[in-house]
């Protein structure tokens, strides 16, 4: 997912280049905006967390990209491409390094887990819509 931080940047382009650059194929894409509901259910494992509201303030105040991504290794080498949370602490050419402010506004989300990406992709995606 390009969070709202990068899709107001004007980032869509760069961050999907160097995702298809990494060899990612792109099954499904959408430009949509999460509704407090619907992020407050994406989002429901941090529920408990202090940062919470904040996390779904700032997924709901703006236009999201969603995406099922497909390649061999696909979580783990997707992690590697966006790089770590804190921007300050991604390696130089990651996602988050090139194009994150902050912890909080990190421009991607990322699967950390196979069953995580087939679960988030359902969320954002009806069969007929990947491809």
């Amino acid at each position: 997912m390009i969070k709202p931080d990068a899709v107001e940047n004007g980032y869509i382009g760069a961050i999907l280049d160097k995702i298809t650059a990494a060899g990612f194929r792109i099954v499904a894409m959408k430009y949509t905006q999460l509704s407090t509901r619907d992020a407050e259910i994406f989002y429901a494992i941090h529920k408990e967390r202090p940062f919470f509201g904040e996390l779904v303030e700032f997924m709901t105040r703006g236009p999201i990209v969603a995406a099922i991504l497909e390649k061999d290794n696909a979580v783990d080498d997707f992690r590697a491409l966006i790089g770590a949370t804190n921007p300050e602490e991604a390696a130089e050419g990651t996602i988050r390094k090139l194009y994150a402010a902050s912890i909080g506004e990190n421009a991607v989300h990322g699967s950390d887990s196979d069953e995580n990406a087939a679960i988030e992709g359902a969320f954002h995606f009806s069969g007929r819509e990947t491809y």
